[in-house]
Formats: structure tokens, sequence, C-alpha cells
């Protein structure tokens, strides 16, 4: 059953550029569609999670990670009346605008984009999507509904001078600001229930696969982990109803218990937020002034020190330190580069450089470039400047 405060499609607020909708799916679920046919979701296979994509077949990418969110995101959807179809859109969305090689990538171009408005990944992502995706005749983009767009740049909460990340241009990133100057997202505001759920699917898959993949890295071992909250109880549990479990199975069945509990604590917490605030309308969830999806404050201490285990043992491990500086020498090298010789660009980004207006404009094409690549087509572009090979970037024990 639909809730009160669930995202209508057939209240949609309209596309920017005005299309007969569909007879056979949601504007929602064609908002979805077009993400998953664009050309920037096929590129997340090939983008960093943590490690680089080359450093083994085995760890999450941006698109498997995506794929998780988005399946988490629909189960909490369903459980809260929410509608899944906008859920999902946000949730397969969110990471479009990751550079190469995760946040490292990330940090590396923000820092070079400072004089010209910096570099954020949300922003990027609505730039994609309303912007750089130029498939269809009518309107570059993909068009997508007001509401997906909504989600998009605002899933973690307003945007506003206080929660603007990074350097900002009028004090919002900059992609984001030229975007909302023409199409107002109302950035005041929270966002949907929707998109308040896919940002929270974001941290329970996160989570998760960083405590799996840190365990297939081999930067700590099961041992290890036992010791954190959640986590502890549900090797416990594991160890009792099935003594003697091999390694790999009791790992996967104690880290699935994992993902159970925070999957319930938000769906609990949310359905209490819920019906304290009793929206009649997904218009009142944006102007609550607070968001709606949760995690209780008990588990979100926990996730706390998980997080903080994970960032002394995986994020700043030894390891991924070293590629962190492997990579920040490539985006590093490839920016100025291409700034200083646009002409290096393929033909097709060409054309877009003649149209500059001056250095920034410049810079904002050369950053959206960089921003598309994949891991390894940053490393040959690298290696074709300066002979260092991907084997180089693959040696680090990982």
């Amino acid at each position: 059953m639909t809730a009160p405060y669930a995202s209508d499609p057939a209240q949609v607020r309209g596309r920017r550029v005005a299309e007969e909708e569909s007879a056979f799916r949601s504007p929602f679920q064609r908002d979805r569609d077009r993400i998953i046919h664009s050309s920037a979701f096929r590129r997340l296979k090939h983008k960093t999670q943590v490690f680089v994509a080359h450093e083994g077949d085995y760890f999450r990418t941006r698109l498997t990670h995506s794929i998780e969110v988005a399946q988490v995101a629909r189960t909490i959807a369903g459980a809260l009346g929410l509608n899944g179809e906008l859920t999902e859109a946000v949730a397969l969305a969110h990471d479009l605008g990751h550079p190469p090689f995760a946040h490292a990538g990330e940090d590396t171009l923000d820092a070079l984009m400072a004089p010209y408005g910096g570099f954020d990944h949300n922003a990027q992502a609505v730039r994609i999507v309303t912007s750089l995706e130029r498939h269809y005749a009518e309107f570059d983009g993909l068009n997508l509904t007001w509401e997906t767009l909504e989600g998009l740049a605002k899933h973690n909460g307003p945007v506003t001078p206080l929660r603007g990340h990074g350097p900002v241009t009028g004090s919002l990133p900059y992609a984001l600001a030229d975007y909302n100057a023409r199409h107002d997202l109302e950035l005041h505001t929270h966002a949907s229930a929707e998109a308040q759920v896919a940002a929270l699917s974001d941290d329970i898959a996160y989570n998760n696969h960083d405590l799996h993949d840190g365990l297939r890295a081999r930067l700590f071992d099961d041992d290890d982990i036992a010791g954190l909250p959640i986590v502890g109880d549900c090797y416990a549990e594991v160890d009792r109803l099935y003594p003697g479990l091999d390694r790999k199975r009791r790992r996967h069945e104690a880290l699935r218990r994992v993902f159970g509990v925070m999957v319930g604590d938000v769906i609990t917490r949310s359905r209490y937020l819920l019906e304290d605030a009793a929206p009649a309308s997904v218009a009142e969830v944006r102007h609550l002034g607070r968001p709606v999806i949760r995690f209780s404050d008990a588990l979100w201490g926990d996730l706390k020190q998980i997080r903080a285990f994970l960032f002394a043992r995986m994020y700043r491990a030894p390891e991924v330190n070293d590629m962190r500086l492997r990579v920040h020498g490539v985006v590093s090298t490839l920016f100025p580069h291409y700034l200083n010789a646009p002409d290096h660009l393929p033909e097709e980004w060409r054309r877009d450089v003649a149209q500059a207006a001056d250095e920034t404009a410049l810079a904002r094409l050369v950053s959206d470039y960089i921003a598309g690549m994949t891991d390894r087509f940053a490393l040959q572009e690298y290696a074709s400047l300066t002979g260092e090979g991907a084997r180089d970037f693959s040696d680090n024990g990982v």
C-alpha cells in the first residue's frame, strides 16, 4: 500500500523539456531505464569503489556498489510504502559523478579545480544527467523528472552554504549552481523520502561490503572485526547455529546478518519518525526541516565505530595509501596536460573547446572529460604521456 507521503508518478513536476509520457512505463520507471542505458552508468563497471579496478576481479566497483544500493533501497521503500521506482532511480544514479580512482581521484580533481569552482561528485552527477549525456535528438542529458533530479542533488540533505562541500561558487558546488540557475531544484529543502532512502541505502551497502572487501584483500581478518559492535554479535549467532562452518560460509552468513540489522533498524526508526511527523504529502516531507529516514541513535553510534575501524585499517591502510599517492600523480598529470593542450582531447570534445569563453570554461570541460574516465582509461592515457604502464600501479600487495 502506498503511503500518502510517497512520491506519486501521476503528480510529477515535469521534465525540463516537455515530452509525451509512455503508455507503458511510469515517469520514474522511465528515469530509471534511461539511467541504466546511459554511457555514464556503463562506465561505472570500470571505476573504483575502494581498490583500483585491476587490483582484483572480486572487489566492488562503482557499478556493483550502485546495484547493491538499489537492492537495499527497494527493500526499504517497499516496507515504508514509498515509490520504489523513484527510489531505485536515485540509488542507481547517485555515483554517476565519481571520477576515476574513487575518493582519491575526487580529492585530487577538486584541488586542481579549486581556482575554477572546485569539483563535487554529487553536483557532477546532476551535470551528467542534464548535459553531458548526449544521445537524444531533442535535448542534452537524460531529461529526467524534477523529482529524480532533486533526489540526486540533495539526497544527503539540503544543499546550502552550511552543507556545501569543497570549493564552491555562489555558496554551491559549481556544477549544481550552474544547473539550478536554470531549473530550480529547491535546494534549501530536504528531498523526498525516496531520495532519503537512497542515501541511507548507500551507507548500508558500503558499510557492509567494505568489511567484505577488506577481508578479501587481507587488510584484516575475521577475528579483527569480531570485536566490532553488530559484527561480533552476528558472528556469534552464526557460530551458535552452525558450529564448525567453513571460513567462507561463516563470513558470508555473518555479514549478511550485519546487512539485515542495518536494514531492519532503518525501517523501524523511519516508521516511527514518519508516524510521529504524519506528513500528508511529499511536499510536507520536504518542508519538515529534518530527515524522516534515519538510523536509530544506538545503531548510528555502532556504525561510527565500524567506520573508524575501516578508516584506520582499510581506507588509510599503507597499501591503499600507496595507491592514493600513485593515482594522485595520474590525475595531476592529465589535468594540466589537457588544459594546456586541449587539441589533444577527442574530436567531439574539441568542438566544445572552440566555444569555451575563458579559462574557467575550458577547465570545466577538461574536468568533465577526466571525471568521465574509467580507471583503466585514465591509466592508459597517463601511460601514453609518461611511458609508465598499469603494471607499475598493480604491485602493491593487495
